[in-house]
């Protein structure tokens, strides 16, 4: 069992610890009804015959692993009704549960999650800005991931800060399809030059649904744990986590990965909603893909005024809180305001608009 700063008040949870060994047994150690959200990632049975090779005849970095390998669809069965039985046994009442696959495995996942006695609150559409092509050629290019929320059961209650998501994605509400990059550039985890784990998530997808169905103090089980994603996203935002993964060098790369996380101050945790039309790239993206981190100080271009971003892209001077325009269009007693121009921030020495990291966002996901 590894371990990053256990802390109170949750003296009977292993917080900050992930624990070894296989996710069913792991999860039964935990007390019922004690855990606020969970996030897996389960392995999704992907049934590739042979090496996948590119057309200059490199080979693809595929999920070759034996975590990823079941006999039968009736083994991969009776082990998703496993865990997700122990799952529901540690949910808190109004608890929720979050699963990723592709569609090897989520039609399987989601029958079983019904099955369990789940609520399938909403299916949430990933599409991979900058997927991997079909070198194949014999199939459309598999661009996206599905993700299952579900509550506890049809009546039951859950958290949703739907104000947060509507900010975070500039007043506008938020929609059942994100558009986010797969896992890349630095932070894709790697080992002499070889990706450390195949499946890593980007942390702006853990972002999000963190942001949107937790609160700060809340406890996150991912029983899939892998490289951490989870509880470094956990870290950021101020929840509690415990991962179980079995395999020692993820589990060696997420506890390195989970001490470097930079936690937010109290300040840029607190969240907010107002009302505006969103932009082609809201400013709440830009916040979550670490182009402009929650806690950043942004001043307009004289310097007169300074606001925090908060971590639904929210800002902050004193009381005042709104979007960048809202909040641009106050501190100016103006009718409006374009917060990408109006607000600037310090960057290799100069100061900048902000929408020069809209921009950069823009070319790293056309790239």
């Amino acid at each position: 069992m590894a371990e990053i700063g256990t802390k109170a008040p949750h003296a009977d949870l292993p917080l900050g610890q992930i624990l070894d060994g296989d996710c069913v047994a792991a999860m039964r150690s935990l007390p019922a009804a004690s855990i606020d959200m969970i996030f897996a990632d389960p392995p999704y049975n992907l049934q590739l015959g042979g090496d996948l090779a590119r057309p200059d005849g490199s080979a693809v970095d595929a999920v070759t692993d034996d975590w990823d390998k079941f006999d039968s669809f009736a083994a991969y069965d009776a082990f998703t009704r496993a865990w997700l039985a122990e799952a529901r046994r540690i949910l808190k009442p109004n608890g929720s549960i979050w699963v990723i696959g592709s569609y090897h495995n989520i039609f399987r996942v989601g029958t079983a999650m019904q099955d369990a006695g789940f609520w399938v609150l909403n299916d949430i559409v990933w599409r991979k800005s900058n997927p991997m092509p079909n070198f194949k050629g014999t199939r459309f290019t598999n661009a996206h991931e599905t993700l299952i929320w579900a509550s506890m059961g049809e009546k039951a209650k859950y958290t949703f800060n739907y104000r947060a998501m509507k900010t975070l994605n500039d007043e506008l509400q938020m929609r059942s399809d994100w558009v986010l990059p797969i896992c890349s550039g630095p932070e894709r985890l790697k080992k002499d030059g070889t990706k450390v784990h195949p499946t890593q998530k980007p942390e702006s997808l853990l972002y999000r649904v963190m942001l949107a169905t937790t609160n700060p103090g809340d406890v996150v089980l991912d029983p899939f744990f892998g490289t951490g994603t989870t509880g470094a996203v956990a870290k950021r935002l101020g929840r509690e986590w415990i991962g179980c993964e079995r395999e020692g060098d993820y589990r060696e790369a997420a506890l390195e990965r989970i001490e470097m996380a930079l936690p937010l101050d109290e300040t840029a945790l607190k969240t907010m909603q107002s009302k505006k039309q969103a932009p082609r790239v809201a400013f709440g993206t830009i916040v979550e893909a670490g182009y402009i981190p929650a806690g950043t100080v942004l001043t307009d271009k004289k310097r007169r005024w300074s606001a925090t971003v908060r971590a639904d892209g929210s800002l902050a001077i004193g009381k005042d809180t709104g979007s960048i325009h809202s909040l641009g269009a106050k501190v100016q007693d103006a009718p409006s305001c374009n917060g990408w121009t109006f607000w600037h921030m310090e960057k290799g020495g100069k100061v900048e608009p902000v929408d020069a990291q809209r921009q950069l966002y823009l070319l790293a996901i056309e790239d």
